[in-house]
């Protein structure tokens, strides 16, 4: 499995720069997140090898047994956070993509004040833009509010929005709900009056719409790693 880890990044990345070049972006503004769901420590330690510099995992406890086994690299949570999770979240990740309600901000701010006082988390705001019930995410209408309570969070560092959109065959049925996505963040941050900067938007099957209508992080596990089992 690793021994391709390197080919399919460079193809990866070849293919972000044609979808930034295309939208008239820099590709260096986008942020490749490799997604190690399901693969195992050695397959992160060859992509951080081969100039990865951002993984993403779904579960904190998958994230606890591979972290140790990979040298360097930027962690982000980009799955669903349980509350009875967050200390060993704040003990693993450098980043949380996933603050969908006010409970688990407050727990957060209450563990960093207790335990790491000097430290700002940088959170996006999960929105659940299909209205999925499956689906973690705040509803688009209740955001602001959200904001407004990360913003009063000394700990809390808020960046921007995520989104997983309805699943759909054609890559191009989600670029509505990353036009979405976009244009929430810019009214939040009309309203609100803070910048906003990140859109973490985009997977392995539709990161050249999201890149097209404005991601500037995109998770991407499969198309670097393979097939999952």
């Amino acid at each position: 499995m690793t021994a391709g880890v390197a080919a399919r990044l460079a193809e990866v990345r070849r293919r972000i720069a044609a979808a930034a070049a295309a939208a008239g972006r820099d590709p260096a503004g986008i942020t490749l997140v490799a997604v190690g769901k399901t693969f195992p420590a050695a397959a992160l330690q060859a992509a951080v090898e081969a100039g990865v510099t951002d993984l993403g995992e779904n579960r904190v406890q998958e994230a606890a047994a591979k972290r140790p086994h990979v040298s360097g690299g930027r962690w982000h949570l980009i799955g669903p956070l349980q509350r009875n999770k967050a200390r060993m979240a704040l003990e693993l990740f450098d980043a949380v993509h996933t603050l969908d309600r006010q409970e688990l901000a407050e727990r957060l701010e209450l563990l960093l004040a207790e335990s790491w006082p000097q430290r700002r988390l940088p959170v996006l705001l999960e929105v659940n833009l299909g209205g999925e019930p499956q689906k973690a995410g705040v509803q688009p209408a209740a955001a602001a509010a959200l904001l407004g309570r990360v913003l009063a969070c000394s700990h809390l560092e808020a960046r921007g929005l995520m989104a997983i959109p309805p699943w759909c065959e054609e890559p191009e049925a989600s670029r509505p709900h990353f036009r979405a996505l976009r244009e929430l963040r810019d009214r939040l941050e009309e309203e609100v009056g803070v910048p906003l900067p990140e859109l973490s938007m985009g997977m392995s099957h539709d990161f050249e719409p999201a890149i097209a209508e404005g991601a500037t992080m995109v998770r991407i596990g499969t198309a670097i790693f393979g097939a999952r089992a």
